[in-house]
């Protein structure tokens, strides 16, 4: 037994689950498990303990099916391909596989969801959350690199509206400031993108509010 990698594993597991951690007691479907790849992916990075159960208790691998059903996970059911590394220790007589899913280079990594439509997950704290619009506009501008700000008069609006009315959601913002719906997400993203305002997930959905005064 490598006791090195054993102190490793059970200093993971005193952790708990949080934003760049997961544990599985067992992998039974691909796409269940692929919206974690996807989340992690499309987040901060961050690794799934499988054969370990919620409460940290070791239940272990059970067999080679589950280590395929892993690599199946990221590089079928996820699209493009996550990149993911295996590493396996045996403690207590269980084996226990630590998958590790780096933050994506180009977002979004998509998953199936339960009705079998391809869909962005993001982690919040604990949680895989299906990606807001805003999301995907933020990662489209990313790839654009985009790096020019300036304010446009329905911008401008826009600002005026966060700033008289904080944690609305996307819905709201759009209904609050007359402006249409495509122009909210557009300048919410580039918002977030340059720390103006921020995206804030709380009682089951995503809501906006400005992160700092905006310059004149």
């Amino acid at each position: 037994m490598d006791h090195h990698k054993l102190h490793y594993l059970r200093t993971l597991i005193s952790q708990g689950e949080h934003q760049q951690q997961d544990f599985k007691y067992r992998v039974q479907d691909a796409n269940k498990l692929a919206r974690s790849v996807s989340a992690f992916a499309n987040t901060d990075g961050g690794r799934l303990l499988i054969g370990v159960r919620d409460d940290g208790t070791l239940s272990g691998v059970h067999s080679e099916e589950e280590i395929f059903m892993l690599e199946k996970a990221a590089k079928v059911s996820c699209k493009p391909a996550s990149d993911i590394a295996f590493d396996t220790i045996n403690a207590e007589g269980h084996t226990i596989v630590i998958a590790n899913i780096p933050k994506a280079v180009r977002r979004p990594v998509l998953a199936l969801d339960e009705h079998g439509r391809r869909t962005a997950y993001v982690r919040i704290k604990d949680e895989n959350i299906a990606a807001s619009p805003i999301h995907l506009e933020i990662w489209k501008q990313d790839r654009a690199s985009t790096v020019i700000m300036t304010y446009s008069d329905e911008e401008a609006r826009l600002i005026e509206t966060l700033s008289l009315n904080k944690g609305e959601t996307l819905n709201r913002l759009v209904r609050l400031s007359g402006l249409s719906r495509y122009r909210v997400i557009k300048s919410l993203a580039r918002f977030i993108r340059y720390d103006i305002a921020k995206i804030i997930y709380e009682d089951g959905r995503f809501v906006f509010e400005l992160a700092l005064k905006p310059r004149s």
